[in-house]
């Protein structure tokens, strides 16, 4: 692992309390997991063994959800860089964008799965994400497949249907928002800087990321890049976006009608039901595409994995539980679907009932086969083991870019500011 990676832990780790993650050493038949987030992955994780416990009761699961992300990630890296792994889960949920840098700094810490299970039935770019020299490590979860959520009243008071925005590019977005923003007073969309969410799904829709296959920098010649910076700019340029800073008001501005259109992950689907008097007045169309030869309207936006830890006593107990639930079970996806707005990365899955029921809230349509379809056509791309510190030289590049700045000086700057984080 880089020397710098492995300063940066040292660093961050110095004053921070660490949660103590579930106990020391789990009992012969019981598989331990990792997660963060109660209500979405712990629950499910739950579920799932519950299913499996149920045709197996020798196998039991204790999942620990108590501690966050950022402590998980804490307890994990730390116990791997002292090489040590008493007191390690067996199974740990990592989020896709950061498993390369686990894999490749971690060699034979994790065991792979792709001997033992058909990657084939999940989405590619999912199985992409934790591939690595021809050996998948991974079980995905959830999709972080984006969608065009929309203000659908105020569309249609501007003169727009749904039609008009199905398979579209960016540019055409901002023309639109042009027209919306003239006969509504709204705002097109709103953005945080120190967020490159949007640049990011942009690039992907590519098939594009930072890096080249060799791990080596991306930047100055990424054409797709290049476009969505390019795009970025034109939002601000244009007067349509809502700046923003940090979570409350980034969703405080969408869910009080502030503003038109949200590009993101189909994870905020349970934020903008929360308001349900604005049911019938949303829609999601397919993500918009950049104006470049490539590009598809189909993205991603976060998402996460299942991982087993080599060092796990039940090794056999948590495959065979992986290939019966995780990589099989089509009723365990259309009710965790149901139950918590779930949109897994099983294939099979979108052919469920849950899957093909229309909602009302989003004006009668088939939103989650929607998202299912545009799930398995979202271009595969390697995040790297960098990709945290190449988004950290984006957001630094921002506010020079949308005042009309250079955008081949800007690249430049990027190329070499993430040149020096990754020494």
């Amino acid at each position: 692992m880089s020397t710098r990676w492995k300063r940066t832990l040292c660093v961050a780790l110095t004053g921070i309390s660490i949660v103590t993650v579930a106990a020391a050493s789990a009992s012969a038949g019981e598989i331990s997991v990792w997660v963060w987030d109660k209500a979405f992955n712990g629950d499910t994780m739950r579920e799932a063994g519950e299913i499996y416990t149920k045709a197996h009761p020798e196998t039991t699961f204790n999942v620990d959800d108590t501690a966050s992300q950022d402590d998980i990630r804490a307890k994990l890296q730390t116990q791997l860089l002292a090489g040590s792994t008493e007191g390690l889960p067996d199974i740990v949920l990592i989020q896709d964008d950061i498993a390369q840098k686990y894999l490749q700094s971690f060699p034979g810490a994790f065991e792979p799965l792709s001997d033992s299970i058909d990657m084939s039935v999940f989405a590619p770019y999912k199985v992409a994400a934790a591939t690595l020299d021809g050996k998948s490590y991974s079980v995905p979860f959830d999709s972080g497949v984006t969608g065009l959520f929309y203000r659908s009243d105020y569309l249609e008071e501007a003169g727009f249907t749904a039609a008009d925005l199905e398979n579209i590019t960016w540019d055409r977005l901002v023309e639109i928002g042009q027209a919306v923003k003239e006969k509504t007073g709204k705002q097109l969309l709103d953005l945080d800087m120190n967020d490159t969410g949007v640049i990011r799904m942009m690039m992907q829709s590519a098939g594009e990321w930072y890096f080249n296959e060799d791990g080596s920098l991306h930047i100055t010649d990424n054409a797709a890049l290049k476009k969505a910076l390019e795009t970025y700019a034109k939002f601000y340029q244009a007067d349509l976006v809502k700046p923003v800073s940090g979570w409350a008001e980034y969703t405080g501005a969408f869910t009080n009608g502030e503003v038109a259109v949200v590009p993101v992950g189909v994870w905020i689907t349970a934020t903008i039901k929360a308001n349900a008097d604005q049911s019938g007045k949303w829609a999601v169309a397919p993500i918009p595409r950049l104006d470049m030869e490539g590009s598809v309207n189909a993205s991603n936006q976060g998402g996460s994995s299942w991982f087993l830890l080599s060092s796990s006593d039940n090794k056999e107990e948590a495959i065979d539980f992986f290939k019966t639930v995780w990589a099989g079970d089509q009723d365990f996806y259309q009710d965790i679907l149901i139950k918590r707005g779930a949109v897994g990365s099983l294939l099979s899955a979108r052919e469920g009932e849950a899957y093909k029921a229309s909602d009302e809230f989003f004006g009668g349509a088939p939103v989650w086969q929607n998202f299912s379809t545009w799930l398995g056509q979202i271009p595969s791309v390697d995040y790297g083991t960098f990709t945290a510190e190449v988004d950290a030289a984006v957001a630094a590049q921002l506010p020079t870019i949308i005042q009309g700045g250079d955008i081949d000086a800007a690249l430049q700057a990027i190329n070499d500011q993430a040149q020096q984080q990754m020494q």
